[in-house]
């Protein structure tokens, strides 16, 4: 068994068919954003069937700390949502440089296209722009 994260469609459609109970044992531990129980409060204000998150205790609300690391947009979208931090390869390749791992990035962009990632031309402009390595 493991740890989860759940952002708030799984716990919704759980509990509305009667099956979020089976969370605990499926999971060592089930961990949600507060954003999470912020969205499900909010719904219960207005009279919708949602969970109310104070009623399951095995339901650790959490303030993750931490990155996703995410280059597909429905990912990263779904992850932003529930209120995680999503970074890209492209923000890792900033940092590196903001942290003084490489002198220039063009050369890691160039390699992203050259492994198969696509970067267009004006998506490699803006990052070497925002590295510093471009007007």
């Amino acid at each position: 068994m493991t740890k989860v994260i759940s952002n708030t469609s799984p716990l919704l459609y759980l509990y509305q068919i009667g099956a979020i109970k089976w969370l605990p044992k499926l999971f060592d531990e089930i961990w949600t954003p507060d954003a999470v129980k912020s969205e499900l409060l909010a719904g219960r204000g207005k009279g919708y069937d949602v969970p109310n998150p104070d009623d399951f205790t095995w339901l650790q609300v959490i303030n993750p700390k931490y990155v996703v690391l995410l280059d597909d947009m429905l990912a990263r979208r779904t992850a932003k949502a529930a209120g995680l931090q999503v970074w890209g390869t492209s923000k890792v390749l900033l940092e590196a440089k903001s942290q003084w791992l490489v002198d220039k990035v063009e050369p890691y962009v160039t390699g992203l296209n050259n492994a198969g990632m696509w970067v267009s031309a004006e998506v490699k402009y803006r990052i070497l722009v925002l590295a510093g390595e471009s007007e």
